[in-house]
């Protein structure tokens, strides 16, 4: 089971918040609690795993501690690195560059200026996601982490083209049921839900 963070200053605005490490705001806790709370009653639950930031960190230390499974803290599943467009707005990123920020909107190879493209977090997320898998065979894992690389997880596990990225919404606080099996295909059986925090 996959699950965004909850909401933070940066979220709010709408800026791009990439491998900073702002605290949630005072909703962004209580989606936390609500989140964690669900991926708790996951059925034979056997880890969490989380980005090592901390708006990642507050949902996946409450559903570890509410279940007594480990928290094991996975680097590669931590957001992008958006360079210099870090806390900028996409209108304030795309006024810096029209020409780069319009060619990175669509090819995963372009990076933000001192930072990474998609393709580069897409190796290091599918690296992250293979380790998951394999030192966890048959288990039910809760991984807390941010938008790209969960949309990440959805693409290899639906085997989508890149244009996948760029298409799909996932809001705060979300969760998506992605199945990895080390034998065998994978499956999506649930896609950005949020029935947790009415």
């Amino acid at each position: 089971m996959l699950a965004r963070h909850g909401q933070t200053p940066l979220s709010v605005d709408r800026r791009y918040s990439g491998q900073g490490d702002p605290d949630l705001t005072e909703l962004g806790v209580l989606q936390a609690e609500r989140t964690a709370e669900r991926l708790a009653r996951l059925p034979g639950l056997s880890a969490v795993v989380s980005s090592p930031l901390r708006r990642c960190l507050g949902t996946a230390e409450r559903a570890a501690e509410a279940t007594g499974v480990p928290l094991v803290v996975e680097d590669d599943l931590i957001e992008t690195d958006f360079g210099l467009w870090e806390g900028l707005t996409f209108s304030e990123a795309a006024e810096q560059d029209p020409a780069l920020h319009s060619r990175w909107m669509s090819d995963t190879a372009v990076p933000p200026p001192g930072g990474e493209s998609f393709a580069v977090v897409r190796a290091r997320v599918e690296r992250g996601l293979r380790r998951i898998v394999s030192e966890n065979p048959g288990g039910v894992v809760a991984v807390v982490s941010h938008v790209t690389p969960i949309k990440l997880a959805i693409r290899a596990a639906l085997d989508a083209g890149d244009e996948l990225l760029f298409r799909l919404h996932l809001d705060l606080a979300s969760v998506s049921d992605v199945r990895f099996y080390p034998d065998g295909p994978t499956s999506v059986h649930l896609v950005n839900d949020t029935s947790h925090l009415d």
